[in-house]
């Protein structure tokens, strides 16, 4: 009887053994947790888009800044001359253009005049030609002199030869009007280079595009500054992300909006919620071909034997605690699939 007891015993341990085992499992496939997290924000390097020295830089290291506020200024002297004198060249061009006009109007009205003229000797040369042609039939009536007939022949010679002349005029007066063009193709450009001379101006001053805590610091005022070369970084304070590495086997439950809830390793008393942003179909594998960079790199911690790769996935911080927050800080994850 104590033998069939003990059975019994062993019986029912093995059963609960079992049922343990089995929630165990679904209690992991339900609400995947892994400690290989980190926090993250996304970040910009703070770049000067023309060269200069810097003359003021009224932010700190590791400093909060607002979206707007001044980080750090270049000498807008240089700049400043740049805009004065694309300034005066524009204001010349404007002058030469209206003294080119009015040349351009009388050279117009000459051509005017010109052609005028030229209507008024082909009327006479018609006339002249028609007298000719009236007189020259009299003379062998004679009822024209000869010296009438040799009068009225010059006549027309005269006035043909004029009107030639005024021709060979109007033809130089045409030619040699002129425009204003060139001048006016001129004045564009030098108005393209006043806009261009006032964006370098206005970019000698640097600010914040959003609100962010000031990284990697390492100038200060009296320093050349390169345009297009970091100065510092800026973190982006107003979203807060953490990266966690589940593994492959776990993915299968995981989808955008998952329901997460992490905590920090500075602080495993407070609980933070989020959800699933995104998850990452690529990393660097450790043993086999040559992807292209930029991919995240996360290691194995056993080699030996063939483990699950894990991969990225973004849990996007819904109560973050800027306090806590950091790049790079540990963190653990739970995920939530039943939700």
């Amino acid at each position: 009887m104590l033998k069939m007891q003990k059975s019994f015993s062993l019986l029912l341990l093995a059963l609960l053994a079992v049922v343990v085992f089995i929630f165990v499992l679904w209690r992991i496939d339900s609400n995947p947790r892994t400690d290989d997290a980190y926090a993250y924000a996304d970040t910009i390097a703070i770049s000067p888009e023309v060269n200069g020295r810097i003359i003021s830089q009224p932010v700190r290291d590791n400093q909060r800044v607002h979206k707007g506020d001044l980080l750090f200024q270049i000498d807008p002297r240089p700049y400043q001359a740049a805009l004065k004198q694309a300034q005066a060249k524009l204001e010349g061009l404007n002058q030469q253009i209206e003294l080119t006009q009015r040349s351009v109007n009388a050279q117009k009205f000459s051509a005017d005049s010109a052609h005028a003229a030229i209507a008024s000797a082909s009327a006479a040369a018609k006339q002249a030609t028609a007298t000719l042609r009236r007189l020259e039939p009299l003379l062998a009536q004679g009822f024209a002199s000869a010296e009438e007939v040799d009068q009225a022949r010059t006549a027309k010679l005269s006035a043909i030869s004029k009107l030639d002349t005024l021709k060979l005029q109007a033809r130089q007066a045409k030619a040699g009007v002129s425009g204003v063009e060139a001048l006016v193709a001129q004045r564009a450009e030098v108005a393209a280079l006043i806009e261009v001379a006032k964006l370098n101006l206005e970019f000698t001053e640097v600010r914040a595009p959003f609100d962010g805590r000031v990284a990697s610091l390492k100038t200060t005022v009296g320093q050349f500054a390169s345009a297009g070369k970091p100065v510092f970084t800026l973190i982006d304070t107003s979203h807060w992300y953490v990266i966690a590495n589940f593994r492959e086997t776990e993915l299968k439950n995981i989808k955008e909006g998952t329901a997460a809830q992490v905590y920090l390793m500075s602080n495993t008393g407070v609980k933070f919620d989020g959800h699933v942003d995104s998850i990452s179909y690529g990393i660097t594998p450790e043993d086999g071909g040559n992807l292209a960079s930029g991919l995240p790199d996360v290691r194995r911690t056993i080699n030996w034997v063939h483990v699950s790769q894990r991969f990225p996935v973004k849990i996007r911080i819904t109560n973050p605690d800027e306090s806590l927050f950091r790049v790079g800080a540990s963190a653990v994850a739970t995920l939530n699939t039943r939700s």
